[in-house]
């Protein structure tokens, strides 16, 4: 099992709508560990390490978000592992 990180930005209606506690909670239930932050310019910034699989549905949540969030785009990079553990937000 491999295990590959990705920092994604996600934009659109996602601060002030729980966007950030949902993806913790969804990450922690995929087993994601990483962290998801609000960025200054109303973005929302995620990074998230496990498999493929895991990181590819955490990313079928980004898309969507919390049911009061609006996601305009969602981008992704490929970035190093680190060690994380947990998931927290900041």
């Amino acid at each position: 099992m491999t295990v590959i990180a990705r920092k994604y930005r996600v934009t659109g209606r996602v601060q002030g709508v729980f966007f950030r506690a949902t993806t913790q909670r969804q990450a922690r239930q995929l087993g994601v560990v990483g962290w998801a932050k609000n960025l200054p310019d109303g973005s929302v910034e995620v990074l998230a390490q496990g498999t493929a699989a895991q990181l590819d549905a955490l990313e079928a949540f980004l898309l969507e978000g919390p049911r009061m969030a609006r996601v305009d785009s969602l981008t992704h990079e490929s970035v190093p592992v680190t060690e994380a553990t947990g998931f927290g937000t900041g």
